[in-house]
């Protein structure tokens, strides 16, 4: 089955011809290329004529393969093919799975963009507009967006035409990282100067690598709007707070304390018996550390917890899909994610995230940074660094 595919954009720069290439040869079928006029200069589109061949029963996957890297294909101006769920949870076989980037949906003679775009979802009619739905909140009924006609995807922004690309190449501990969180400061400072929101996911291990005191003063100062993360990072934080430890050990003198194994267990205790953190810090339990000053500063705060957590603290939430609805809330309109040593919360919160939303990933280990990305967040800057003196960096320029 042979058709001819339109594509309009920055073929070149952007690779997209080894792109179709692959996902042709996936799927054992051919394609030649049969017109390619490129623009003048390195951001100028180009355009091109392609001759796609693939094997029966596999062209609608091919399609929307290729409609996700931004090809066009021709009669794209034909409404788009609704069908209905006939079970709760379950789409028909063709339905589209959408991406992390913009998408719109030709209905009633005019291009409608879908609402809350995220990767791995589906899309459904409701009234006159198009929304992201997860597979799992689909309802009997439910208009269905199917096939791959009437569907246009937004090719995403390359780093090379970002201002914000601070690394641009292969994910490398040989970066300055001076000048990536040189560069970060400058843009958080603009986007709290507009009242746009930051969004800090983070991990335990910015209370073991000391950075405790950077981020708290980050959160007085503006540059915190919400803070997603897990049990043991408030665990930890308490802690601290409570004790001056971290897993037991002394955070001013790098030394275990004798019996401070428990101490993790002694702060959840604490908690429980004051009844959530807030209230930990209205009776005056808890009077420092990050959990405190989201408190007095009004920055929210999910914390999402897994089969390993030891209490775990009232206000950690035990549900998965519930905690999952809470992160997509938090960064439903963000600005900015800031992701810090946490590898399964950041991809988590990646996978929420559409591809126009600034995003940034610290940690030590190239291959988390490296991991994100792969899983769809193309749009993240990754920074590999020792995530307590990136915040003690990152406070200073900030201040």
């Amino acid at each position: 089955m042979e058709r001819i595919l339109e594509i309009k954009g920055h073929i070149i720069r952007d690779d997209i011809l080894k792109k179709i290439d692959t996902s042709v040869e996936q799927y054992h079928g051919k394609y030649k290329v049969l017109e390619l006029i490129v623009g003048d200069r390195v951001d100028d589109e180009s355009t091109a004529k392609i001759s796609i061949d693939v094997p029966e029963g596999k062209d609608e996957w091919i399609y929307n393969e290729l409609l996700n890297l931004g090809c066009t294909i021709p009669k794209m101006n034909e409404e788009a093919t609704i069908k209905y769920s006939d079970k709760n949870k379950t789409v028909p076989d063709d339905f589209y799975s959408t991406t992390n980037h913009p998408t719109f949906i030709y209905s009633q003679g005019k291009w409608i963009r879908v609402q809350h775009q995220r990767m791995d979802a589906c899309i459904i009619k409701r009234g006159e507009e198009f929304h992201c739905v997860k597979l799992r909140d689909i309802k009997k009924g439910d208009a269905i967006v199917c096939g791959h006609a009437g569907i246009r995807i937004e090719a995403p922004q390359t780093p090379e035409s970002n201002d914000f690309a601070f690394m641009v190449n292969d994910v490398s501990s040989e970066r300055r990282v001076q000048i990536g969180v040189q560069r970060l400061a400058e843009e958080m400072k603009e986007i709290k100067a507009k009242k746009g929101k930051i969004v800090v996911v983070a991990g335990p291990v910015v209370i073991h690598t000391g950075g405790i005191d950077s981020l708290c003063n980050m959160i007085r100062g503006g540059f915190v709007h919400c803070l997603l993360s897990g049990n043991a990072l408030a665990v930890h934080d308490t802690e601290r707070s409570l004790y001056g430890t971290s897993l037991g050990i002394d955070l001013e003198t790098g030394t275990a304390i004798q019996g401070g194994h428990k101490n993790h267990m002694r702060a959840i205790n604490t908690i429980n018996r004051s009844g959530s953190i807030r209230q930990a810090v209205e009776d005056g339990t808890l009077t420092s550390g990050i959990m405190y000053e989201c408190v007095k500063n009004d920055v929210s705060f999910v914390l999402a917890g897994s089969i390993r957590d030891d209490g775990p603290l009232p206000d950690t939430i035990m549900d998965l899909i519930v905690a999952q609805e809470k992160y997509a809330e938090a960064v439903a309109d963000a600005d900015l994610v800031i992701m810090l040593s946490t590898m399964l919360h950041a991809i988590g919160t990646g996978n929420m995230l559409p591809s126009w939303v600034k995003t940034v990933c610290v940690d030590i280990n190239p291959a988390v940074v490296a991991k994100l990305v792969d899983r769809g967040s193309a749009q993240t800057q990754g920074l590999v660094t020792d995530v307590g003196l990136f915040l003690s960096m990152l406070d200073q320029k900030l201040q």
